[in-house]
């Protein structure tokens, strides 16, 4: 009764605001302790799975281990994760979600090789495919569901008819002639051979995908291609900034990108860009075109009605293409003039086998691979010393819950093969900075054990191996056996007269890394060295004559115009 007498002396707008502020504390209490309890129980949820799987640091609530992550190159922290706790394999949270890293070659074997099956899937990837290239592009392809398999194979198999360990036998005329056009350029501008290596690799794979070849370096296929395909590379690092940050936080991306700078243009495409994009229309535009029949958009259109292909199935089948071939095989090839620059003994048995069996008459070919085992050996430890796919390309997923020397790894987990360390594994290869070709002679003392036949890991594993293998193997081996048949690659002179120092550990951060800039003097070998080439070279450039043509499409300017997008 007493508070009711006081509640009715009270002014009604007085009674009225203290109801309305204990209920809006109640409220923001209510909403306060429910947040709490869910990141406990959540956190509790994070560490009953960091008791189940591989050892790793501790990681926090929300953000995990996001913000121990270096700067730069992630794969040498790992690597040092994996020694610290010594085992090949680690857990690490980027936010909320465990990744594991494999940082041993066996343990790679086993997981994605021999249990292919299990470990066939792809992880949510945020970034790199929801925003970008896309989840149902064949590289990114979740497969849990059948109809997700029957499509992977689909596309699995489309590639194979494109760059499968056959078909690329069919390329080796044209390829051969790029070859020889890169050593014939080298003689006049050996400064430029890096845009020499990426007009080579670009060129091939146009012609395989459209019929037609790239003889400018500064064609925009090449600059704003390749641009591309490194941006894309820089999104599939983990990272503690943006845009990788979203893989923390992935509410983040579902802000508009008006007002969403942290996207970075990712996932800016209209709909009205999405069933008809660039590769598509250069795809179009090369079935269009008579000739070159063996096209590899032509055969997609051919068999588009057989398989149902979406337009976007056939631009991401085509732009593959210069995913997994013109920025990884160029960015090889200057691996292999920084290994020959630095390490000018490993060239003296290879000029002595190569005199031996090739000469000064003509250039190596294909048919000389089995007389050529010190070469083939090099090219071997080009691929291994440093990797362009440092971190194996996109992650793997299991299937299923799956367990590894009693350490669980659930089901659609982001698994990585951290080939830094793989092919930096002493166990495997001393010294393994140094580079050293005898480590892939038969028999030879600095031979050691190694899962697989080729003796790297460079590629990949199991069902997501990389489809240009081939590919890649095969132009490696005859460019890198050419360019050390042809010339010496020797230091380049400061000023003073001084040989300027290269740095072997200097290399950019994406996925697909390579060296950075750096100089060298490249000069042939001998005077009837220098005439073979240009003799070859300028029947390269008759032999290639057929496949000469332009586009009507540049990658700057596409997405800004309409209905004609990016024509010139």
């Amino acid at each position: 009764m007493a508070i009711e007498k006081l509640i009715e002396t009270l002014p009604l707008h007085y009674l009225q605001h203290s109801i309305s502020n204990f209920g809006t504390g109640n409220v923001l209490l209510a909403v306060l302790v429910t947040a709490v309890v869910g990141i406990l129980a959540d956190y509790a949820w994070m560490l009953y799975l960091r008791s189940k799987m591989p050892p790793g640091p501790w990681p926090l609530p929300i953000v995990g281990n996001t913000y121990q992550l270096p700067d730069n190159k992630p794969w040498i922290y790992f690597e040092t994760l994996s020694k610290k706790y010594n085992t090949p394999l680690i857990t690490y949270w980027i936010g909320r979600n465990p990744t594991v890293w494999i940082n041993d070659a066996w343990t790679a074997n086993e997981l994605l090789d021999k249990r292919a099956g299990i470990y066939c899937s792809r992880p949510r990837m945020l970034v790199f495919a929801e925003l970008g290239a896309g989840q149902n592009n064949l590289v990114n392809m979740i497969t849990t569901t059948q109809a997700e398999r029957d499509r992977f194979r689909v596309q699995r198999k489309l590639t194979h008819q494109g760059v499968g360990i056959q078909q690329v036998k069919r390329y080796r005329s044209f390829q051969n002639d790029e070859s020889k056009l890169v050593a014939y350029d080298m003689l006049t501008t050996p400064e430029d051979y890096v845009a020499h290596f990426e007009r080579y690799a670009t060129s091939v794979v146009s012609t395989i995908g459209f019929g037609r070849r790239v003889s400018d370096p500064k064609d925009p296929i090449i600059t704003e291609v390749i641009a591309v395909m490194h941006r894309a590379a820089d999104l599939n690092v983990p990272g503690k900034s943006f845009p990788m940050l979203m893989e923390t936080f992935p509410i983040l991306a579902k802000f508009p990108n008006e007002i969403a700078p942290w996207k970075q243009g990712l996932g800016a495409r209209g709909k009205s860009h999405r069933n008809h994009d660039f590769f598509y229309s250069l795809a179009a535009e090369a079935n269009e075109n008579p000739g070159h029949e063996d096209c590899y958009s032509k055969l997609l259109f051919k068999e588009a009605p057989k398989y149902n292909l979406r337009s976007q199935e056939i631009s991401a089948l085509t732009g593959n293409l210069f995913g997994a071939g013109s920025d990884t095989s160029s960015s090889t090839l200057i691996t292999a003039i920084l290994a020959m620059r630095a390490f000018p003994e490993t060239l003296v048995p290879a000029w002595e086998e190569l005199d031996r069996v090739v000469g000064s008459e003509r250039s190596p070919a294909f048919e000389d691979d089995a007389n050529l085992p010190y070469m083939r050996a090099f090219t071997k430890e080009v691929f291994r010393w440093r990797s362009v796919a440092i971190i194996g390309g996109q992650p793997h997923a299991p299937v299923q819950d799956d367990y590894y020397n009693g350490y669980l790894i659930p089901k659609s987990t982001w698994v990585q093969g951290n080939v830094w360390a793989i092919h930096r594994n002493e166990r495997e290869f001393p010294d393994p900075d140094r580079f050293n070709p005898s480590r892939f002679l038969k028999d030879h003392p600095d031979s050691r054990p190694f899962p697989g036949e080729k003796g790297y890991m460079t590629f990949g594993w199991g069902r997501r191996v990389c489809s240009g293998q081939a590919l890649a193997e095969q132009g490696t081996w005859l460019t890198v056996a050419r360019l050390v048949w042809g010339f010496k690659i020797e230091p380049a002179l400061d000023e003073s007269g001084k040989p300027i120092p290269v740095d072997i550990f200097d290399y950019t951060n994406g996925l697909n890394m390579r060296p950075r800039p750096f100089k060298v003097s490249i000069k042939p070998r001998s005077e009837a060295i220098r005439q073979t080439i240009i003799r070859e070279g300028e029947q390269a450039l008759a032999d290639l004559a057929q496949y000469e043509g332009v586009t009507r499409y540049r990658m700057s300017t596409f997405y800004k115009q309409s209905p004609e997008k990016g024509k010139y």
